[in-house]
């Protein structure tokens, strides 16, 4: 049988997932959004990492979570936290400047690394869920997180291990 014309595009039925990741590219915090925009949830998310990570300097966004009552309300917090948080629609010319600051470029192209990690926890599972229960899918999440971090932390150690062994090929060669 011939079908003619287009075909339907797959439903994709999701549910949105917070990540925080820190320098590494590690994920040190997560959470569902269930019922929870992104303007709504970030406070909470500050919030719960600043609690377990005093050490944070820097903190960069989707534009999603812009608005101008979050940020100044994170600026008066958190003074000495450098906020990259692009705006979403027409910028003024105080906006456009910082926005093409240096620093904020750099943490702003720091930040496009979490769409490869989100595109990654797909990889490790993440795309489906067999489980059905919120309890088994927040598990199941949990698990993918965690196998996500050990892909990471086992790849960085084998970049280490091959560093060292041609270091030390390296000095017989030199040696003989």
């Amino acid at each position: 049988m011939d079908k003619k014309g287009k075909e339907t595009p797959p439903i994709e039925i999701g549910k949105k997932l917070f990540v925080t990741t820190d320098q590494f590219g590690l994920i040190v915090d997560h959470c569902l959004g269930d019922n929870l925009s992104d303007r709504d949830s970030i406070m909470d998310i500050i919030d719960r990492v600043l609690e377990k990570y005093q050490l944070v300097s820097s903190w960069s966004t989707d534009k999603g979570f812009s608005s101008k009552e979050n940020k100044a309300l994170i600026q008066e917090v958190f003074p000495d936290l450098q906020l990259i948080m692009p705006k979403l629609g027409k910028r003024n010319k105080t906006e456009e400047a910082e926005e093409k600051s240096k620093p904020f470029k750099l943490l702003k192209n720091a930040h496009s690394a979490i769409e490869s990690n989100i595109n990654e926890l797909e990889n490790r599972g993440l795309d489906r869920c067999p489980n059905r229960s919120p309890e088994q899918f927040r598990n199941y999440v949990a698990l993918g997180i965690t196998a996500y971090n050990l892909h990471k932390i086992g790849k960085r150690l084998n970049e280490i291990k091959i560093k060292k062994e041609k270091t030390r090929y390296k000095k017989i060669i030199s040696a003989a």
